[in-house]
């Protein structure tokens, strides 16, 4: 039940001035259990009006929310009247909190998407590319919000004044082109079915938060009749490189200046150790235990072991989201383990061959900031677009154009797919792979049915020899 109080006082109109001492708004201010509330209006008139309005209201002893600061009957008819924009602000802040940054940013890639189904009018509408760009950077953005540029801030403002109130999504036809505009791009073409499962499911979570402040009396978006094309979400063989190919990848990535010796060892651990890129990133020195290296009898050199095996803990991720959905402003945010708890880690296993890689990664450079094993030329944060380019160059430089063509190691997340592949066709049951890769079982064999090879031909012999026993 939400607080109110009848401890009201309403202040009188100040008048706003800009640099050159003209008046250019009006300011309407009233407290309520002492706490001040403000409201902005471009004359007086209106300014006054509003004045008026929050006296009548104290005259007729009504009562005021604490939470909002107006009358609670106002309140009812501000919610009938919410606009989509308005709404979709208020959910963005609602959610902003606690989401994490990525998250933030698909908030709201799906809401500018959705809202051009939502406009009221043509008149006055801004340019299509500088509408979206005002909407997902700033509009839908609680930490941008109140600072855009004067040309964004006009955009925002036509918006608010523009789009349908909420209320309109109680049609099914308007429900459903909104549905439809979430789901499709600029073009018109539909988005990929990831994309579609995902922006559908944040406007039906949109449309729960509608219901909760009672906008709407239920959720249409989750009464459409609505199927996106299927997905397997299985690793296509095609993109597995084998052994000989990732070695060439990763001589092909360690030849190119100047980053690329840094590099070498970044993709190195994605291949040998199934990390994810974030995850990659994220290594500290105090991560990885290397075996101790042992005297050679013939040279009393030190060198590697026979069997000389490491470990890799992985602590956190530090996905890439932008700064502009990070509290901090830093381009990636450390969370936990995907799938993990907020303090669990994941132990994997450093192959001999990776062990030999990270030695000397670990001798030839020093420690980024905070300690971390991967960083950019410039002793900052590696940014995406420096291993995404070298990876693109490695591709053509070690690879036949027949394969570049092909998705084969398309991404560097493609190595990690190798990497736990390799281990299913090694032999290695699928619970220890799964720790290691931090999957699920279930998940794992479902990811990776179609890269465990010889499995058809060994059922087929079992069959044969079932089939002559008889």
């Amino acid at each position: 039940m939400q607080k109110t109080t009848y401890k009201v006082r309403v202040h009188e109109i100040e008048a706003r001035k800009n640099k050159h001492g003209k008046v250019t708004s009006y300011r309407v201010r009233w407290s309520v259990a002492g706490e001040v509330w403000k409201e902005p209006f471009k004359n007086f008139a209106q300014a006054d009006a509003y004045r008026s309005a929050l006296v009548t209201a104290t005259r007729n002893g009504e009562s005021f929310s604490i939470t909002t600061g107006k009358p609670v009957s106002w309140e009812r008819d501000d919610r009938a009247d919410m606009s989509w924009y308005d709404f979709a602000c208020r959910y963005v802040d609602m959610k902003w909190k606690p989401a994490a940054a990525r998250y933030r940013g698909d908030i709201a890639r799906a809401l500018t998407a959705a809202t051009p189904a939502m406009l009221a009018t043509e008149r006055g509408r801004p340019d299509d590319a500088k509408l979206r760009a005002a909407m997902q950077r700033w509009g839908f953005n609680t930490k941008n919000r109140d600072h855009a540029p004067d040309d964004v801030a006009a955009i925002l403002r036509w918006l608010s004044e523009n789009t349908k109130p909420v209320s309109a999504l109680a049609e099914p036809a308007t429900a459903r082109a909104l549905l439809d505009a979430a789901t499709s791009r600029v073009d018109g073409k539909k988005v990929a079915a990831t994309s579609a499962r995902k922006h559908r499911m944040l406007l039906a979570n949109a449309m729960d938060y509608a219901a909760e402040l009672k906008l709407l009396d239920g959720n249409p978006i989750r009464e459409l009749k609505w199927r996106p094309a299927r997905t397997s979400g299985e690793v296509d063989r095609r993109r597995v490189v084998n052994h000989a190919q990732a070695r060439a990848l990763l001589d092909a990535v360690r030849k190119q200046e100047p980053s690329g010796p840094h590099l070498a060892a970044f993709f190195a651990v994605m291949y040998y150790a199934a990390l994810r890129p974030e995850e990659a990133v994220n290594i500290r020195r105090n991560d990885i235990t290397l075996p101790l290296l042992v005297k050679d009898e013939g040279t009393e050199q030190l060198c590697e072991p026979a069997n000389g095996w490491g470990e890799i803990v992985v602590r956190k991720s530090a996905p890439f989201a932008g700064r502009d959905w990070t509290d901090d402003g830093a381009l990636r945010e450390e969370r936990s383990l995907k799938h993990r708890a907020e303090d669990e880690t994941r132990p994997v296993p450093c192959t001999p061959e990776l062990t030999r890689i990270l030695r000397k990664h670990l001798a030839q450079f020093s420690s980024g900031p905070d300690g971390r094993v991967f960083y950019g030329v410039r002793g900052g944060e590696l940014p995406n677009i420096t291993y995404r380019r070298a990876w693109r160059r490695a591709r053509k430089d070690a690879l036949s154009a027949d394969q570049v063509a092909s998705p084969l190691a398309e991404r560097p997340y493609d190595l990690r797919h190798a990497c736990v592949s390799t281990w299913l066709n090694a032999g290695v049951p699928a619970p220890q792979v799964a720790e290691w890769a931090g999957h699920s079982v279930e998940v794992l064999l479902k990811v990776y049915a179609k890269c465990i090879v010889g499995q058809d031909e060994a059922a087929k012999r079992r069959i044969t020899d079932a089939l002559n026993d008889q």
